[in-house]
């Protein structure tokens, strides 16, 4: 979402660069901000992208794209859900892989919080208009159970498992490579990527994080896991899973998406890139969720089967290979 603001250089402009032209033009525009945008390529004179040193000339015409404001709470969209389950206090749904979970930049409509607000009419508020509800989330791409708060109890007593993490949590996941143990753990810190501030990886001094794995399927050069969550860091699976050279397949951002196991020549290459072209994301599923219910106080547990996607996927290694391991 975005909109164009056009600027006419009138005659007898003295000489200026462009960066400081616009900054003083544009109202809440700083110098740093613009000459981002001028080598982002959403600033064009003339039609054309220029340097921020760019000299204006009379009747220059400058185009300007400028993201439009984040709307202050999220709105109903007439979205379909799968519901699991539903009463006064809570909604559980199995969110499909490509959905965003809440309002954020450059994902403002189409989220699972839209969805949930058309169908419920009102969400537990909790801390942020822009997602209420929201106690948990799942990354775009990964699919699966989530519980949403439907009131501010709910909301306050859910949120509240999660911070003692007592919430039972378990995924499934398509992984490269062959494991030596059956099960194992990964403990180690996460914070932000110093190569990429969007990515996350394991750092010194990062945020305590630690995931349990089992292998339940083991094929040449995949494996079906099982993933328990001892906490709940962003990314923490993905950025693990790949920590141990075992990223998720499939998964553009943490080299799930090139050959990471066996030679890469002839016919495992070709059954790779085929079996990448049905997995167009990073095979990762939320396959179970477990806590107390804020109400009744007794402990629910709700479970989704494998999409399509990863279910198809597994079907093919199957009948192509004869599982080498299975639990």
């Amino acid at each position: 979402m975005s909109h164009i603001v056009e600027l006419v250089v009138p005659p007898g402009k003295k000489k200026e660069r462009l960066d400081v032209y616009i900054t003083g033009h544009v109202e809440n525009a700083t110098r740093n901000k613009v000459q981002q945008a001028i080598r982002g390529g959403t600033v064009l004179v003339n039609g054309g992208q220029v340097r921020p040193s760019y000299t204006v000339m009379p009747d220059d015409v400058i185009q300007i794209t400028l993201p439009r404001p984040a709307p202050t709470e999220a709105l109903p969209e007439n979205i379909p859900l799968e519901i699991l389950f539903e009463d006064d206090d809570l909604i559980v749904v199995n969110k499909p892989a490509g959905m965003v979970t809440h309002p954020a930049y450059g994902n403002y409509t189409g989220t699972l919080v839209n969805a949930l607000l058309y169908h419920c009419g009102t969400l537990g508020p909790g801390r942020d208009p822009i997602r209420p509800g929201i106690v948990h989330r799942l990354d775009k791409e990964t699919s699966g159970v989530m519980v949403v708060a439907k009131n501010d109890v709910a909301h306050a007593k859910l949120a509240k498992q999660f911070a003692l993490r007592t919430i039972r949590r378990e995924y499934h996941a398509i992984v490269w490579g062959r494991f030596r143990d059956p099960s194992g753990l990964i403990d180690a810190g996460l914070g932000r990527s110093k190569s990429d501030r969007k990515k996350m990886a394991v750092v010194d001094g990062g945020k305590a994080a630690a995931t349990e794995y089992t292998v339940l399927e083991q094929f040449p050069y995949l494996a079906l896991l099982r993933l328990k969550l001892r906490t709940g860091r962003t990314h923490q699976i993905r950025v693990h899973l790949a920590h141990i050279h075992h990223p998720v397949f499939g998964d553009p951002t943490y080299n799930g998406r090139r050959i990471v196991w066996g030679s890469g020549a002839g016919a495992q290459k070709s059954e790779v890139q085929r079996f990448l072209a049905l997995m167009p994301r990073q095979a990762l599923h939320a396959k179970t969720i477990g806590f107390v219910h804020p109400s009744t106080r007794r402990e629910v547990f709700f479970e989704t089967g494998l999409p399509a996607d990863m279910g198809g996927l597994l079907d093919l290694l199957r009948s192509a290979n004869t599982p080498i391991r299975g639990s």
